[in-house]
This record gives C-alpha cells, structure tokens and sequence, in this order.
C-alpha cells in the first residue's frame, strides 16, 4: 500500500515539474511572439512613412510637373496665337498735308477692310498699308467714327488680286475677365509686327473722345503700348480680338503701364455701319451725370445705394422732353461736390445702371436714333418708369 502511495507521488512530482517547464517554455514563446509583434509594428511604422514621405514627394513632383506643363502651354499659346495672326496685323502710313504719321490695324473681313483707329487717319490725304511679308498697298477711307475713335480703311488692290491674310476673328469683349491675359500686337515707334502680352486690368472705364463725348465699355490693360500701337488689335488667348489698342495713361508720353483699348463689342456695332453708310450717327439723351456712393446715399437718405445722379439736363433735349430732372443744389461729401436734386437713374429697359458706362454701353450697342427706352429713376423716394425717346447726338 505504502509502494502504491509512493508511486502516485512520484508521478504527481514528474507530472508538476513536467507542468512547470511546459508553463516556462509557454512564457517564452509568448515573449518571443510579443517581441516579434512590436518589432513588426515598428516595420509596419517606418513603413507607412515612407508611403507618406513618398506621398508628399509625388504630389509635389505633380504640381511641379503641372506648373511646368502650365507655363509652357501659356508661353506655346503666345508663340502661335503670334503666328496665325501676325500676316493680318498691318502698319498704317497717314500722309497728311503737312508731314505723315504711323499706326497699326487689322484685316477685318475678305474684301480688305481694314479697322484701325480714327485718329490715325483723321486729317490724312493719302493711306498706305505694309504686312509684315513687306507687301504694301495703298488704301481709301471708306468710314469713320470720332466718337468712338474707330475708323475703316479699305486696300485697293490691282485687277483680279485677293487678300492672302485671313481677317482676325472678334471675340465677346462682355466675357473678358479681370486678369486674364491678353496680347498686343502692332508697330510701336514703327518696330515691325511687335508683340506684348499683359492682363486685362479692368473693364468698364471711360475715355473722352475728340468731340468731348465718352466712349463706354474700354479696357484697361498692362500690356505695353506705345505711340504707334494705336489702331492695333488686342487679343485673348483664343486668338480673337477683344478690343482695339486706342491711348495711353502717361505723364510722359511713353508706356507707364496703363494702356486702354476699345472693346470689340463696340467694334462689332460700328464697324458695319462705317462699311456700309461711311459714318455711325449715335443715339443721344441730353444729360451729364455721375455714379453716386454709399456716403453720397447716405447723405441724400436714399434706399439705393447705387445710381447715376443726373447733375445737368440739356435744354430741349430728349431727357428735358420726357420730364427727366437735373440737380439743383450742391453738397460736398469727401470732398467731392455733388450736384444733388435730380433723377437718380438705376435702369434702363430693365437693366441695372450704376454708373454713367452702364448708361452709355447700353445705349451705343444695343439703341438708335428715334428708339424709345425706358428709364426707371428714383425721385423723391419713389422709383418711377419714364419713357424717352432718343434723338442724334449734335
């Protein structure tokens, strides 16, 4: 009984000591396994940052890479918008009486119409045009327009002769943007089939003519111009003209980085009209006026903000005939004298007229002579419709 008893002791001894090397030998692996685990969770680490410092890497290498593409596309874009319409930019000789002048132009249509700037042929007796190819041709002076400072000439070409240059396409002057860039193309100081490139830096301003009258709808760009530029087309990066090169802002005579051109809306509606009748006869309303602002509304109390103030009604005009008021008393508001007591106009046939280019865009592209428009004018806190009908501009 006693061998029996031992004999179960010894194998309980065995079976615990086998247990206890089984439980260290189980500890061990587990250790090993979590030391493998952490060192895989280091790898697993050091690899995803190197997928995001790769990551980084390929995405700035992207935007390098776009850049590139970007700026070789712009420069592309102005190399060949140069070259498909360098052959119809032209340069206009003017022989006057006394001395001559140079200025630049475009082919405008197949039967060689050509559209450059009133004031380069205003008082001219004698027109020559030169293409850059060296070919020259005199021309006559079929239109022009002093109010809009545009002007058409017409290439006399010998018997059975054609125009080799294409006429440049106009574009949508109205979808031009602030920024967007531009091209000039013309021959400043005479220096031959020049081109500039620049922004358009802003639209909507007004420039006086040689009879006194604002043209509306000009372009203020940077592209540099300079005497001899004028008449010149200006282009948008789909190679069509957006507007024609017509003056400068300079205190000295040279380019100081404003550069104005009229709009090829405006082109688009005088042009034809020169082809066809040799003059544009524009519509007229009778008044003088300027854009009131928030501190000028506030000092009238009026409910608009926005608005061109009528300071002087033409007597025995057409807004004087429809009843439409002139001011009557001036204020001073930042140091800028008001004259203050008439109509406020703020449409006109339904459009929002803000300032005195709102008015005048409207009625250069879109009003003739003996049409009638309505004018919607704020008096005495009330908006009233008045009817007008236009004459011609004395």
């Amino acid at each position: 009984m006693e061998k029996a008893s031992l004999a179960l002791s010894i194998v309980s001894l065995t079976l615990a000591v086998l247990l206890v090397f089984q439980f260290i030998d189980t500890q061990q692996q587990i250790a090993s396994l979590s030391s493998q685990l952490a060192n895989a969770n280091r790898v697993v680490e050091e690899l995803r940052k190197s997928l995001q410092d790769l990551k980084t890497t390929t995405i700035s290498l992207e935007n390098t890479w776009r850049t590139k593409i970007n700026i070789t596309t712009v420069e592309w874009n102005i190399t060949s918008i140069y070259e498909e319409a360098k052959e119809s930019v032209v340069e206009i000789k003017t022989i006057y009486r006394f001395g001559e002048s140079i200025g630049s132009g475009f082919i405008y249509d197949t039967q060689g119409h050509v559209v450059t700037n009133n004031h380069v042929v205003e008082g001219g007796v004698e027109f020559y045009v030169y293409f850059l190819d060296g070919s020259a041709y005199r021309a006559t002076l079929v239109g022009r327009d002093p109010d809009t400072d545009l002007a058409v000439l017409k290439i006399i070409l010998p018997e059975g002769a054609g125009i080799s240059a294409k006429p440049l396409r106009l574009g949508n002057s109205t979808e031009l943007r602030i920024g967007e860039q531009i091209l000039a193309i013309g021959n400043p100081f005479q220096l031959t089939g020049s081109v500039t490139t620049g922004i358009v830096s802003q639209k909507g301003r007004l420039l006086p003519s040689n009879r006194g009258y604002l043209i509306p709808g000009i372009i203020q760009i940077d592209a540099a111009v300079n005497p001899g530029n004028s008449g010149g087309p200006i282009l948008n990066m789909k190679g069509e003209v957006v507007g024609v090169a017509t003056a400068i802002e300079s205190t000295t005579g040279g380019f100081s980085g404003i550069g104005y051109a009229i709009s090829s809306n405006v082109v688009k509606r005088i042009v034809p009209v020169l082809i066809e009748k040799g003059a544009y006869t524009h519509s007229y309303l009778g008044i003088s006026g300027t854009e009131i602002n928030s501190l000028v509304a506030q000092e009238l109390g009026l409910s608009t903000k926005k608005g061109l103030l009528v300071q002087n009604v033409v007597a025995g005009g057409p807004a004087e005939r429809a009843g439409i008021r002139g001011g009557n008393r001036n204020i001073e508001v930042a140091g800028v004298v008001y004259r203050v007591g008439g109509d406020i106009i703020i449409a006109i046939d339904g459009n929002p007229v803000a300032s005195m280019d709102d008015l005048l865009t409207y009625m250069v592209e879109r009003t003739n002579p003996g049409q009638k428009v309505v004018l919607s004018v704020l008096r005495g806190g009330d908006v009233i419709n008045v009817e007008v009908t236009l004459s011609s501009r004395p």
